[in-house]
């Protein structure tokens, strides 16, 4: 028979401190971009880079004008000073020249979301129509929250290989890792009716697909795209259609019936306030 532990000595044995246990809520599913295929990748790219250098939009930056310092002493020549005179206005003429730095056609830039930021807030405010985004964005949570957004703002959003090293030195740029297509874009009405059919469904397990009402509006013959208001396109379904069944998943708030306190903190009593004597 094992013997019974013995109870250590008095002083030997330091107290072990209890452990510290947090609880944590983790998300059981595993939300990813859906696969492209690889003729749909070419296309797109193709698409999106001819219409952009048909059109012209560049990103205009000033250079920084290098300084010239030159000692001019009091002996030289009349024509030495004509000539330095005759530089500085062909420098200026040149800088009058130059355009002014900004986007060149201002009114196509203001059709375009450009960058994860600024595509982020167009599509917490429903305005895009179509989201694309850089493969090469690094780490990946830089981008995963947008696919949540896209699908419960029914907007069609895919994750694009090699999108900044085609798009970005066409418009001036150093990276474009994500870039949404507006509902003012007339000037890319065609290009985002024939990217939309081949962009992929995207799976948020609690979110329904609702961008099937804006691809069946695409899809409708004779050009009726620029008839149909964008804002109804990106409203997502409430109302169950015809033939749907009754079993569809409803989002309902959460409602908090009752709080229970944490039995196992330790709480310290009320100090009592000490009744002077006179």
């Amino acid at each position: 028979m094992a013997a019974a532990p013995q109870a250590p000595a008095r002083g030997s044995v330091r107290k072990t401190r209890p452990l510290v246990v947090k609880t944590s809520l983790n998300n059981p599913y595993a939300i990813c971009w859906s696969e492209l295929d690889r003729d749909h990748m070419h296309f797109i790219l193709q698409t999106l880079e001819d219409r952009f250098r048909s059109i012209g939009l560049q990103k205009i930056e000033d250079k920084k004008k290098k300084k010239k310092t030159c000692v001019k002493k009091q002996s030289r020549e009349k024509c030495n000073l004509d000539a330095d005179i005759g530089e500085d206005l062909d420098e200026r003429e040149a800088d009058a020249k130059q355009p002014a730095s900004g986007w060149s056609p201002v009114h196509i830039r203001k059709q375009l979301a450009i960058g994860v930021n600024e595509v982020t807030r167009a599509l917490e405010r429903s305005e895009l129509l179509l989201v694309l985004v850089c493969k090469s964005a690094k780490p990946a949570i830089i981008t995963s929250h947008l696919i949540q957004l896209s699908v419960s703002r029914a907007v069609p959003a895919c994750q694009l290989p090699r999108l900044s090293e085609r798009i970005a030195p066409v418009i001036g740029l150093k990276c474009v890792l994500a870039l949404g297509f507006k509902k003012n874009s007339m000037d890319f009405t065609d290009e985002v009716s024939a990217i939309i059919p081949r962009v992929p469904d995207l799976n948020v397990p609690w979110l329904p697909d609702t961008t099937e009402g804006s691809r069946e509006a695409l899809e409708k013959p004779g050009g009726e795209i620029l008839e149909t208001s964008f804002e109804d396109l990106s409203k997502p379904k409430r109302k169950l259609a015809e033939g749907q069944p009754a079993s569809a998943v409803a989002l309902q708030p959460l409602k908090i019936k009752k709080l229970i306190a944490n039995p196992n903190k330790k709480r310290k009593p009320p100090k009592s306030k000490k009744t002077t004597s006179k």
